[in-house]
């Protein structure tokens, strides 16, 4: 704790344990109404429902990156933003929001005649209004990342999907309409705009200013947005086009399931970690030490969680959305170990971007692209959905090399610093996976829904102490050294403290 003007202010240490912690709070109310809204529209509409809607939120993602300004990274960024520097933002942001909208209501009619499918022409529509909104969006609430308070990424975020979720549900209730997932995104999106200047009150004026010195930062993390994008959503397209509209339903909600645990365990962190590491990028030993540290955080909270997803997905799947869902589970079991795994080498974005290495994030981004269409068009054609699961874990499995590879290049740590880190969670998942696959038979079969809870309560709990205790014991046998399991120790303590009431002397 530091002492300034008579003051006391916290250490840069504090204050990234205390932002992790509303972030972690914030990603967890969120993935909650996300999943309840998951579960909810799973049951009312059909996996066709939501392949329709993936169409074209797919093609909207597309034009998004291809006009992304990446210019909330850019404030944080930046050493000094004034009022010059938000409003510019802000001006850039609604050109960009306004433009897209036209585009996108321009492809709308192309888009519906591609796909056979006139119902796509008036969600594009609404979606092009979302995509405006969007547009208005506080250029405030980036630098209050940078000064890491991080308590309106909560609100904002709990808010937003709140207002998403209630109002797809009454569609949903109302009509059984795909309309419900439509709907839902715009009010989302309206909600975020709003409740962004009530908590950081801004009065936005037109302004290219500081367009040179934002675009200078951005241009590069603009177009690995565009290839990101494209990489991410071409699988999707592509499975709309040439298989169905219920198998894209189906590859749709299986990755958003499989990826909520490690991305919402995650999340925070990365968040957070762009601005630590920005505040030690002049230190390399120091960026060094902070790497390995977050390496061995995220994998070790992310890591069971993906894992131990795969296992229960299938008992999950039928308890939660029903048998009509079934062949959503094999896609959440291979995407979700495959999440887990890329979780190693997760902090080589926040690590690029504080170090304002752009260029050499898009190169790497690039790279990811080319290696993994193929993939993808080759699992296509050979295997159908399954082959496009397989294909993208394949690829995947690539790609976690080039991002060590990347952190080696940003932080100068070699690839075995970066394992050793992570060793013990390595082993801990291992016999985790281990037990539960021995186990497997004798825990509780049949499909109604009792069983399938029991089936599923044991499977956790089993999994979930045999990893403890296998990391716990592994890391006393190591001398009980600094590592993932004690800083996990530190954000409980902080998490308990916040909550026990205050003693007298401190009132």
């Amino acid at each position: 704790m530091d002492h300034r003007g008579g003051r006391q202010v916290p250490s840069l240490k504090g204050r990234l344990v205390r932002g992790a912690a509303w972030l972690v709070a914030a990603r967890l109310v969120v993935n909650l109404i996300g999943f309840l809204s998951t579960l909810l529209l799973a049951r009312l509409l059909t996996p066709a429902d939501f392949g329709l809607v993936a169409i074209a939120t797919g093609v909207l993602a597309i034009l998004g990156a291809v006009t992304e300004l990446s210019l909330s990274s850019a404030l944080i960024h930046s050493k000094a933003p004034g009022e010059d520097h938000l409003n510019t933002a802000w001006t850039l942001n609604m050109a960009r929001a306004l433009l897209v909208g036209v585009v996108f209501s321009g492809l709308a009619w192309p888009v519906a005649l591609f796909y056979h499918d006139p119902r796509l022409f008036p969600v594009m529509l609404l979606l092009a209004l979302a995509a405006m909104i969007n547009g208005a969006s506080n250029p405030r609430i980036p630098l209050m990342a940078k000064q890491l308070i991080f308590w309106q990424e909560f609100a904002l975020g709990a808010g937003s999907k709140l207002a998403g979720f209630l109002a797809a549900a009454a569609i949903a209730l109302i009509y059984r309409s795909y309309w419900a997932l439509v709907v839902g995104s715009v009010v989302a999106q309206a909600a975020n705009v709003a409740l962004s200047y009530l908590f950081a009150p801004y009065r936005p004026r037109v302004s290219l200013a500081k367009a040179r010195e934002l675009w200078s930062f951005s241009g590069w993390l603009t177009l690995g947005q565009i290839v990101n994008t494209l990489n991410w959503n071409l699988d999707q397209l592509l499975i709309g086009r040439f298989l169905s509209k219920t198998d894209l339903g189906f590859y749709k909600v299986g990755g958003d399931l499989a990826a909520i645990p490690t991305r919402e365990a995650t999340t925070p962190f990365v968040q957070v970690l762009f601005a630590g590491f920005a505040a030690v990028r002049e230190d390399r030993p120091r960026l060094q030490e902070a790497v390995a540290a977050s390496q061995a955080l995220t994998f070790a909270i992310a890591a069971p969680l993906g894992i131990g997803l795969a296992y229960v997905a299938e008992p999950v799947v039928l308890l939660v959305l029903g048998e009509k869902w079934l062949p959503a589970a094999l896609v959440i079991q291979i995407m979700a170990c495959l999440y887990a795994i890329q979780t190693l080498t997760l902090t080589s974005q926040p690590l690029g971007l504080a170090l304002g290495r752009t260029k050499l994030m898009f190169q790497r981004d690039l790279l990811v692209f080319v290696t993994r269409i193929p993939f993808v068009v080759g699992g296509l054609v050979l295997g159908g959905l399954l082959g496009v699961v397989v294909g993208r874990f394949l690829a995947g499995l690539i790609h976690v090399g080039v991002n060590a590879w990347l952190i080696r290049q940003l932080a100068g740590m070699r690839v075995l610093r970066q394992l050793q880190a992570v060793w013990r969670t390595a082993a801990s998942v291992a016999a985790m996976a281990g037990l539960l696959a021995l186990a497997g038979p004798f825990l509780p079969a049949g499909e109604d829904p009792g069983r399938l809870a029991l089936r599923v309560g044991f499977q956790v709990l089993l999994g979930g102490g045999a990893y403890v205790a296998v990391h716990l014991g592994l890391w006393m046998a190591s001398g009980r050294g600094p590592g993932a399991e004690r800083r996990i120790m530190e954000l409980g303590r902080h998490a308990l403290s916040r909550l026990a009431p205050a003693s007298p002397a401190a009132r």
